[in-house]
């Protein structure tokens, strides 16, 4: 990424590309030839908060994982096991390598990159094999139930919850390389079939070229856009739930999937493909989120909608505090003239980050803020844009405006929203940057309705807050007219894996003490998994445990820990004596 020039010392930032099969390869973030870092008036904030100086950043903190990979790790698996697999997939899509199996076994939680950064290996599967078609993983999984063979699945790699981590060895799917394809377009009823693993991009593109691809007659969108968007896939979205950027116009992938197809021990499950029915409880929602422990997702009907980039409205607005911020929120929500898609508003503590991270700082608009009582670390700033067709789009926009005045919102017209579009999908790239230097940046979210939104969001920055000079930024990003998503980001001088575990455990209490949703969209994976029964309660949570049992008898699929499921009693949380199980319930 090309800043302005540092007209002063400039740390030591690592720009050139992490070699292909080293360490760094696989636990930095994304693309290997692009890097980001901070600009120069950030560095010397970041500097300033931790009390470090131009030495700090003249050297690592640490190994940065140029060297390569070699585990000689052995794989457990016998060779008729392997040879079974290559009569599946063909000899060239299985491999008990090194490297290929260490790229598999973490996803891209701070306790994952702080132990591969530390050649810390605790998990790693015995082999990886790329499936091609949806007979193939039906194959796999018939013949790992038949021989005990633990199995787990690798999509995009961008799980912040252990989701995809191998802890108990055995096989996982690589679903990159081949799992890959659309399987069929149908503009009549608006929807598309992939496999699930294509990404992202390839979804994005495929729908918006959808006229050359298909003999469509328009280009269309799914509308979803996870910041991880770039790395991470369709199969990952739906089995953990996900919701993307934009999902307060076109929804969380909860509502853009149409149907799913699972491999499973039991056999293929195939839910329906109607848009609504009456047909007892939802089996489409009660496999979406199973994360892997029912079985194999292969196949995926998204809704599509069209896309009409030319609509798009863009604003900003910055409120003179978060309480105001959050009435003018919810009045946005609530007015019933329709909902923006991007839909964000910045706490105080994040809105003074985030306008130096947008350029603010270096605009008019800085000093002008100030003259007119829009105090730092007061102001709240809030940005978006609307989507749909033109009138709809425009109607948005112009209700949005009205209520933000009426608030005493002023407007910073699209510019930063403009700035905030350009960083959107790699802003996490920064993460790798300063990690080199010993500073953390890492994310949780959970769900609250408006009545408990300013306890939820005091209490658990308060906890995040107990780490001496920790910056603390939060906002929410995906509302609806009942609540919204509350995202914590923590960004702390840490470098040790454990450390970093107790600290982020301590923000998983707040989360479940204050009474909000574990997760809103990252999933559970199991990093979350102790926290997942305290949560919904001892009876509720026996539904998914019976369903596992159900779908998977011999727990084999995406086994030790994920959504709490085979998590030791005395290792879970319970911050609430009413849902903590008792002796006569078991």
């Amino acid at each position: 990424m090309a800043n302005k020039p540092y007209q002063g010392f400039e740390p030591k930032w690592v720009k050139e590309p992490a070699p292909k099969d080293s360490w760094r390869s696989i636990f930095r973030w994304g693309d290997p030839d692009f890097v980001k870092y901070p600009k120069e008036s950030l560095y010397k904030l970041i500097k300033s908060t931790f009390h470090m100086t131009d030495e700090d950043f003249s050297h690592y903190d640490g190994d940065i994982g140029m060297e390569k990979v070699v585990l000689n790790a052995p794989c457990h698996l016998e060779e008729k096991h392997l040879e079974a697999l290559r009569r599946i997939v063909g000899d060239d899509y299985v491999t008990t390598e090194d490297y290929p199996r260490l790229a598999v076994a973490y996803g891209k939680t701070g306790f994952d990159t702080l132990r591969l950064r530390q050649h810390t290996v605790d998990s790693l599967p015995d082999a990886v094999v790329y499936p091609d078609t949806t007979k193939q993983v039906e194959e796999i999984v018939a013949y790992c139930c038949a021989n005990k063979i633990p199995l787990y699945v690798y999509g995009g790699g961008s799980s912040v919850t252990m989701g995809v981590e191998p802890t108990k060895g055995g096989i996982s799917l690589d679903m990159r390389k081949r799992f890959n394809k659309v399987l069929d377009f149908n503009e009549v009823d608006q929807t598309i079939t992939v496999q699930a693993g294509m990404s992202g991009p390839d979804l994005e593109k495929n729908l918006n070229e959808a006229v050359k691809r298909f003999g469509a007659a328009r280009a269309y969108t799914c509308g979803h856009f996870p910041q991880s968007f770039e790395y991470s896939s369709v199969g990952g979205w739906t089995v953990t739930r996900g919701a993307g950027q934009n999902s307060t116009y076109y929804g969380c992938i909860t509502d853009i999937v149409l149907s799913q197809k699972y491999a499973t021990p039991i056999g293929t499950v195939q839910t329906s493909h109607y848009p609504r029915q009456a047909t007892g409880p939802d089996l489409n929602q009660i496999m979406m989120g199973s994360e892997g422990t029912f079985g194999v997702l292969t196949e995926v009907t998204l809704k599509v909608h069209r896309y009409m980039p030319e609509n798009r409205k863009r604003f900003s607005y910055i409120f003179k505090d978060w309480p105001t911020a959050m009435a003018a929120a919810r009045e946005m929500m609530q007015c019933e003239a329709g909902f923006a898609s991007v839909f964000r508003l910045s706490d105080p503590e994040e809105t003074n980050l985030m306008l130096r991270l947008y350029n603010v700082d270096e605009t008019p608009l800085w000093n002008l803020l100030n003259h007119r009582g829009y105090k730092d670390m007061e102001r709240c700033l809030f940005l978006g844009y609307t989507d749909g067709e033109k009138g709809y789009s425009e109607n948005v926009a112009r209700n949005i405006a009205r209520i933000a005045r009426s608030f005493g919102g002023m407007s910073l017209t699209s510019f930063v929203t403009k700035s905030w579009e350009k960083g959107r999908f790699n802003d996490p790239y920064l993460r790798d940057t300063l990690l080199d230097f010993g500073i953390m940046t890492d994310t949780l979210e959970c769900t609250v309705n408006w009545s408990n939104m300013e306890k939820v969001h005091r209490e658990v920055r308060k906890v995040c807050h107990a780490l001496p000079d920790t910056i603390v930024t939060t906002h929410m990003s995906h509302c609806y007219p009942q609540g919204a998503n509350l995202y914590f980001i923590f960004i702390t001088r840490m470098d040790n894996a454990q450390e970093f575990r107790r600290y982020h455990s301590s923000i998983l209490d707040a989360i479940q003490k204050s009474g909000a949703a574990m997760s809103h969209h990252h999933g559970i994976g199991k990093m979350f998994g102790p926290w997942l029964e305290g949560s919904l309660g001892h009876t509720e949570y026996g539904v998914i445990r019976t369903l596992r049992d159900y779908f998977d008898p011999d727990h084999l699929m995406n086994p030790g820990g994920t959504l709490g499921l085979d998590t030791p009693e005395s290792e879970k949380h319970y911050t609430r004596e009413d849902i903590r199980p008792n002796d006569s319930s078991e």
